[in-house]
């Protein structure tokens, strides 16, 4: 055997016949290398033959005992499955040191395709090995459960198909639920699809589609439990009052949409189940404060891992109940980023005209929330979007005013924590001067929290005495109140701070209710500078300048020399730095401390103000006018200076 050329055909039947010439081998001078080459070669050849099964035991014989690199080549090149294209480069070669050279790539190529297909042979040998065991040990354990009873396929899918028959669904819901439960009986138990089916299902089957509670439509004696859990809050109680004779002569009127706005502690939650609780619905609520996650609200869809619906579906599913009162806490808190945003998927929740078909993605089948009373809770409105806004009814609870809190005291607050410090009303009596004081000089709030904590704070001391031996009933009285709270935290500032011209009292309007605030001017030589400072926002600032302003305009008639800005230098200065300030009911504020700073009268110390100021000298409306009022109140200020227009708000 040798390689030859074809110089030419002679005949073509009955077969081939050529005449050809002999090619020889080109053999180098260092025949060393050569040898190397052929020895590379032969090991290669020994390791591919445990992978490739072409290569047989008389081949790796027949290769061992061959010394000549040529033939070598060659047959090595022979007996594998090397491409045809690759064996014919191979045997056109005829120096023997290139034709081993480019054996040995091509022969190294083979080989690494051999070592991956035996690496990926491995690894889905074992990928069927693994799933061949969990078969056969979940069809074990399925033996065993149903030799104990406990479980059973047929058991399983028969369970479902009477909860389906039993269940009341609307037709659509009922449709989907029969066919999802064919494919579950088409489907192995021990399949992943299996469980999500199974949970799907119960889903369908848990929610309460046509399972609702009956109100209680008797209006007097929900006004006398209205009355019982809560003080005051006069307009949220008519509001739910109004609700009820309506539902009593209209039966299928879809539930409100209220939104309670108000400072922390005043009672916004607390009243939310108690309306539950006066009209005989279940109570369930959604605290929104930090959610960003828009399937937070409509849920995840099935094709996700561990899907779930949303947090309104699995609130009503909770409930029990199609008609729940649904408590929607710190809406204004609701926040946005990349996953979405909650407060646009809350517009269908919110909106009478959607929500009788709310569409949860986890569902994907409508679900009936027209019958539902949702009541929102915040701190503020104008952090809500305006298109969330818009779909509720604002009902705003103010801050509680001292009287108030007294009653709320003694009506709730102390019998609370006397049971909840295992004390009883023989042990502890507060008198109404130490109430009052703990009022005005422990705590300063628009809720009640706080007074809450102090309270607290003398049942613990009481508690202590009674647990050490003591059996004597504790009568607190206002100067014992020190004993147990410590030294006083707030007293009034207002007749020591305006005590000289230049200091007025303003009122603020601040998230959590009304507060006072004190303005400084101080006048210096100069050459007619304003300064302001104290943290002051822009609009602030300018109301600063408007009054200035209209004071230069006025110099005749405030009795000025008319060249005083041009010789005196102005600072204006609200104490409490730190905290920032800004809005335009400061404005007349402003105006009374610079008055009276250029002319030497004292502004009266047990009177504030609040109206913003324009440069021709109205006195424009403000909002926020009842926290304002309360906070003087609570100051012990005893008059209010308002605009005029504001006089509308007195009434509340």
């Amino acid at each position: 055997i040798c390689r030859f050329r074809i110089d030419g055909f002679v005949d073509k039947e009955p077969f081939f016949t050529a005449k050809v010439s002999k090619l020889n081998a080109i053999y180098p001078e260092d025949e060393l290398k050569v040898h190397a080459l052929a020895t590379n070669l032969k090991n290669l050849f020994q390791k591919a033959s445990d992978l490739a099964p072409e290569i047989t035991t008389e081949h790796q014989a027949m290769i061992a005992n061959l010394h000549d690199p040529g033939v070598i080549s060659d047959l090595i090149i022979a007996f594998t499955n090397i491409q045809v294209e690759q064996k014919q480069e191979v045997l056109e070669i005829l120096d023997v040191e290139k034709r081993l050279n480019r054996t040995t790539y091509v022969f190294n190529r083979y080989l690494q395709a051999l070592e991956l297909g035996k690496k990926i042979q491995s690894e889905v040998q074992d990928e069927i090995s693994r799933g061949q065991r969990e078969m056969y040990l979940r069809q074990q354990m399925k033996a065993i459960q149903k030799e104990l009873g406990e479980f059973d396929d047929a058991s399983d899918i028969s369970e479902l198909q009477k909860r389906l028959e039993e269940t009341k669904l609307p037709e659509e819901v009922q449709k989907v639920a029969e066919k999802e439960l064919d494919r579950l009986s088409r489907m192995h138990p021990s399949s992943a699809e299996y469980t999500v089916s199974r949970t799907y299902l119960d889903w369908i089957l848990d929610l309460p589609w046509y399972i609702g509670t009956n109100d209680n439509l008797h209006i007097r004696n929900v006004s006398t439990q209205l009355e019982a859990d809560h003080y005051g809050l006069d307009k949220v109680k008519r509001r739910i009052l109004e609700y009820l004779a309506v539902r009593k002569l209209k039966k299928d009127m879809r539930g409100p949409i209220l939104c309670f706005v108000g400072p922390p502690g005043v009672g916004k939650t607390s009243l939310g189940r108690s309306i539950a609780d006066a009209l005989g619905r279940k109570f369930v609520r959604l605290s929104l404060g930090g959610v960003r996650d828009e399937a937070e609200i409509r849920g995840h869809r099935r094709t996700y891992i561990g899907a779930l619906p949303g947090r309104i579906v699995q609130g009503i599913k909770r409930a029990g109940s199609n008609n729940p009162v649904f408590m929607l806490d710190e809406i204004d808190k609701v926040g946005t980023d990349f996953r979405g945003d909650p407060s646009s998927a809350l517009l269908e929740v919110l909106d009478p005209e959607q929500n009788h078909s709310f569409s949860d993605h986890y569902l994907e089948m409508p679900f009936d929330l027209s019958k539902v009373m949702f009541i929102a809770t915040a701190n503020m409105q104008d952090t809500i979007i305006p298109a969330l806004r818009d779909r509720m009814e604002i009902i705003e609870i103010p801050s509680y005013i001292e009287q108030e809190k007294l009653e709320i005291s003694k009506k709730f607050l102390i019998p609370k924590q006397i049971h909840e410090h295992g004390l009883t009303e023989s042990d502890l009596t507060i008198s109404d001067e130490a109430l009052h004081k703990v009022v005005t000089s422990y705590t300063r709030e628009a809720g009640v929290r706080n007074l809450e904590r102090q309270i607290a704070a003398i049942c613990r001391g009481v508690a202590k005495e009674v647990a050490s031996g003591n059996s004597d009933p504790a009568h607190i009285t206002a100067e014992e109140i020190s004993r147990f709270l410590g030294p006083e935290k707030f007293f009034s500032e207002v007749a020591e701070r305006i005590d000289e011209p230049g200091i007025a009292t303003g009122l603020s309007w601040t998230p959590v209710g009304g507060d006072i605030l004190f303005i400084e001017a101080n006048k210096m030589k100069g050459k007619g500078r304003l300064v302001l400072t104290g943290h002051l926002g822009d609009v602030m600032k300018e109301s600063a300048q408007a009054a200035l302003s209209y004071i230069r305009a006025r110099t005749e008639e405030f009795n000025l020399d008319p060249d005083f800005s041009e010789q005196l230098d102005l600072h204006i200065h609200v104490p409490a730095g730190a905290i920032p300030k800004d809005g335009p009911s400061a404005g007349v504020t402003l105006f009374a401390a610079l008055l009276s700073l250029l002319t030497g009268r004292r502004v009266c110390n047990d009177v504030a103000m609040t109206g913003e100021i324009s440069l021709r000298g109205k006195v424009l409306p403000v909002g926020g006018i009842k926290e304002k009022v309360l906070a003087a109140h609570r100051a012990g200020i005893k008059k209010v200076v308002l605009p005029e227009k504001n006089s509308a708000d007195l009434a509340e």
